[in-house]
């Protein structure tokens, strides 16, 4: 295995306050006004804390058969910022669950489901799924970064800017867990088949736990609000023909996530985001 190129990895302070939840609104559909992707927006958040604690167990654990100081430098940094990640997006899964929204008890579910992942599959297994799921992250992430439609979608709550933060780390660490499953022997064979595997597990889980907190909101029984919104997914940013090519890109031999380059996208929101490393700029 080749040595892994020098990549900046570190944890950064923030805090986001969520004024913006405190009115007494049931199901406030604080993505654009739109009814889907406010309730897969939840959904997703939702998913978060418990699969970034897996993520940091299952680096946390190859770590030991990791003997390039790069690397290991670059684990240190990715441990800290999914825990990070986790512990904001539990804050705001209980802000969204005051409001009706189901992220704690899709956050339970996920709990039980990769505590049988844990208890069932090994080392190799885990860190490919874990590899896996960050490519869907990063390449989410920077659609984001790089789509000013996307970052339309999200207004100018607090929301955006926990997301915004969120997807400039894991752009700035999208390899990690890659580089780690391939430090410990994880084939191409295997990695592939764990790709396949994690996306049609991890697809349903979003549309099913999407129609089960719809059905807990008024608006989906509307149908004026509910068939606009259906059918403005067909122009999500993150529904582009160019984005499943990329998520696909996964499964052809050979690939790395760092040939998707997105170093530039990484500098640009560092200054757009950040007056210094460790402080969430102010206004954002």
């Amino acid at each position: 295995m080749e040595p892994v190129p020098t990549r900046d990895v570190h944890v950064r302070r923030v805090h986001f306050d969520y004024e913006w939840q405190r009115p007494p609104e049931r199901f406030p559909h604080y993505v654009d006004g739109d009814l889907v992707m406010s309730h897969v927006i939840a959904v997703l958040s939702g998913m978060f804390p418990q699969g970034e604690d897996f993520f940091v167990r299952s680096v946390r654990d190859a770590r030991d058969q990791v003997t390039d100081p790069e690397l290991l430098t670059q684990i240190k940094g990715f441990i800290g910022q999914e825990i990070t990640h986790g512990r904001e997006h539990d804050v705001l899964n209980q802000q969204l669950a005051d409001l009706g929204y189901r992220s704690m008890k899709v956050d339970r579910g996920v709990r039980k489901r990769l505590a049988l992942v844990d208890r069932i599959f090994g080392l190799r297994r885990r860190i490919a799924i874990t590899a896996a799921l960050e490519h869907y992250t990063a390449t989410v992430a920077e659609v984001l970064l790089e789509d000013p439609e996307a970052q339309r979608l999200l207004g100018g709550s607090e929301v955006r800017s926990l997301l915004l933060w969120h997807a400039l780390e894991e752009s700035e660490h999208k390899a990690v867990a890659f580089d780690a499953a391939r430090a410990i022997g994880v084939s191409e064979t295997q990695r592939i088949w764990v790709m396949r595997e994690t996306t049609v597990t991890f697809l349903f889980l979003i549309v099913w736990n999407t129609v089960l907190s719809m059905l807990r909101d008024p608006a989906t029984y509307k149908l004026w609000v509910l068939i606009p919104s259906v059918l403005r997914l067909r122009k999500s940013p993150f529904l582009r023909r160019a984005v499943i090519h990329r998520l696909r890109s996964y499964n052809k031999r050979g690939f790395h996530p760092n040939d998707w380059d997105a170093s530039a996208l990484i500098d640009q929101w560092k200054l757009e985001l950040f007056n210094e490393p460790s402080s969430l700029a102010p206004g954002r």
